[in-house]
């Protein structure tokens, strides 16, 4: 009688696998364009996001605000700007957004 041996795929080859699927980059972190509302503190401004949102029951848009503390590395940032601010880790008790770029001056 022949024997027939199973070729069976190594664990090792799936271990490998797995571990390519484990090192897929992370997402990208959340960016959000604003309007500053203060510059006042040091090395902080208030970021104002205004979003759309539909109301569940009557169907419209109704405009939503948010404010954002954002730590602030950019000299010449003041109120009415336009930023874009992004995700970082908390930097203090409430700044957990920093200023990425000013996309728009305020006109005086």
């Amino acid at each position: 009688m022949d024997e027939t041996i199973n070729n069976q795929e190594t664990p090792v080859a799936e271990s490998a696998s797995t571990a390519e699927k484990a090192a897929k980059p992370r997402g990208r972190r959340t960016e959000k364009i604003g309007i500053v509302t203060s510059d006042k503190m040091m090395k902080t401004v208030v970021v104002r996001v205004d979003r759309l949102v539909k109301h569940p029951v009557y169907k419209r848009y109704v405009r939503k605000r948010t404010k954002f503390m954002a730590h602030n590395e950019i000299e010449g940032v003041s109120t009415g700007d336009q930023v874009r601010i992004a995700e970082t880790r908390p930097l203090s008790a409430r700044k957990r957004w920093r200023v990425v770029e000013v996309l728009r001056k305020a006109s005086k």
